[in-house]
């Protein structure tokens, strides 16, 4: 059989593109060497929120006095049964993904593909044995792993990946986070939430460093109101030690050394591309850095191949992910597709508070020649948020002052994760800083730090 398309990876770019086809008639084939779903449904978005979600719930526990509500007896997480939920949650994610690839007749091939130099995909099974699958277009989706670092070799014992992190057999009485972006943040937090002593050790100036330096500054002093050791312009020179008793080597923002005991040590400092063994070299598909190169409808030098997601340079991001593999089966479909504008992409933190940003900051924004309006607006100053108990944080945007154009949305706090989407819409629709503020927004809610950021870049805001 000669398959219309074939996509090498189920994770949410390759089996997004694979149904998108499906649906616009194609014959499409699935090549996955484990679970349908790949990183993400498995052993990242989805279990780690499910992870976050139980700390909330623990923290919520912790604190009900505070909302007038007495809990007797102790309060203690059963970590094992916290973990135990987090599969099951990825599981079922799993076997959804299962049925809908079913549902849109795809045909799911099990093993690890690769391509060949005659536009085919070698399939090797599980048992060594090895077919050739024919189509008239291949997608490469095969997504990304956690990085190593060269004096931070994991062993899956004393130092992990965030893999490990999701599945300890149990709760550690210490460790050392190495790297503060979000997978380092969400894991520092749930951590810290349940017991763990947590030192979370960033080698830039500030934690979450690709975020607005305002929102990182907030990040910083709520971890370490909750007690998480926050060392940044810092990295971990080595680990000596085994078996739960490792002391690690931490060079200072001072150029001191400082040792560390820990139980376990978990890298969290970027992710590595899985672009090895998969044929690129012997088609002839060119990378760069580690990442194939592709232009804005994700096809390679080669024709009919195409690559999508955290093989290729961009944000490694589910959400990217997917919408690339939908405009790249739009586009060999011969539909009329814009490419996917990067400046509206969404980030979002699913610590406590959350982060969720979209486009520019204020640095990069200046920096760019843009004469800017900032406004922002505390939830301290929220009906909502003091309500809800969640009053820390803000909400910052960022104006073209000329022309009111948004550049930038940035905020910190409860539920901002479900907020940034209208953002991101505003940005798409080219909304300008005066059609928020007159948008009007439901009382009492969260979404009204929205209106009223807006009208501060204005200096229209009314409740501060």
């Amino acid at each position: 059989m000669i398959y219309d398309l074939i996509v090498v990876g189920s994770g949410p770019g390759g089996y997004v593109a694979a149904i998108r086809g499906a649906q616009l008639g194609m014959n499409v084939a699935v090549v996955e060497r484990s679970e349908l779903g790949g990183i993400c449904l498995n052993w990242g978005c989805i279990p780690t929120k499910s992870l976050l979600k139980s700390a909330q719930v623990y923290d919520y526990m912790k604190h009900s006095a505070d909302y007038g509500i007495a809990v007797e007896g102790e309060i203690k997480p059963d970590f094992e049964k916290i973990v135990a939920r987090s599969r099951g949650v990825a599981e079922k994610m799993s076997g959804g993904i299962q049925y809908l690839l079913k549902k849109n007749k795809i045909t799911v091939i099990n093993g690890f593909g690769k391509l060949t130099t005659n536009k085919q995909v070698e399939v090797t099974a599980e048992d060594g044995s090895k077919t050739n699958y024919e189509a008239k277009n291949i997608i490469l989706a095969t997504g990304a792993r956690s990085r190593e670092l060269p004096n931070l070799p994991q062993d899956g014992k004393n130092i992990i990946g965030y893999r490990k992190a999701l599945t300890l057999e149990k709760l550690p009485k210490s460790m050392i986070i190495v790297g503060s972006g979000a997978i380092g943040s969400e894991f520092a937090y749930f951590y810290n939430s349940l017991g763990t002593k947590v030192t979370l050790v960033e080698f830039l100036p500030t934690i979450l460093p690709v975020e607005d330096e305002e929102v990182s500054k907030q990040m910083g002093r709520s971890f370490k109101k909750n007690k998480i050791n926050v060392m940044v312009n810092s990295s971990v020179e080595s680990v000596e030690g085994s078996d739960g008793n490792l002391k690690v080597n931490i060079k200072n923002k001072k150029g001191e050394i400082e040792v560390h005991e820990c139980e376990i040590v978990l890298s969290a400092v970027g992710i590595t591309p899985n672009t090895e063994n998969i044929g690129l070299e012997e088609a002839g598909v060119a990378t760069e850095r580690g990442r194939v190169v592709v232009d804005d409808y994700y096809r390679t030098n080669v024709e009919g191949v195409y690559a999508i997601g955290d093989i290729i340079a961009g944000p490694a991001l589910a959400h990217v992910a997917s919408a690339e593999g939908i405009c790249c089966v739009e586009k060999i479909s011969g539909m009329k597709v814009d490419p996917i504008d990067y400046t509206t992409i969404p980030g979002c933190t699913y610590t406590t508070p959350e982060v969720a940003s979209m486009g520019l900051t204020e640095k990069a924004a200046t920096e760019a020649g843009h004469e800017i309006k900032v406004g922002k607006f505390p939830f301290s100053a929220s009906g909502k948020a003091s309500a809800a108990g969640a009053n820390e944080g803000f909400v910052k945007l960022v104006f073209d002052a000329k022309y009111g154009e948004l550049l930038g949305a940035h905020m910190v706090g409860a539920n901002v994760t479900e907020m940034i989407a209208e953002l991101v819409t505003a940005r798409k629709l080219e909304t300008t800083g005066h059609e928020l503020i007159k948008a009007i927004h439901p009382h009492p809610t969260m979404s009204e730090a929205i209106m009223e950021a807006a009208a501060a870049a204005y200096d229209e805001v009314i409740h501060i």
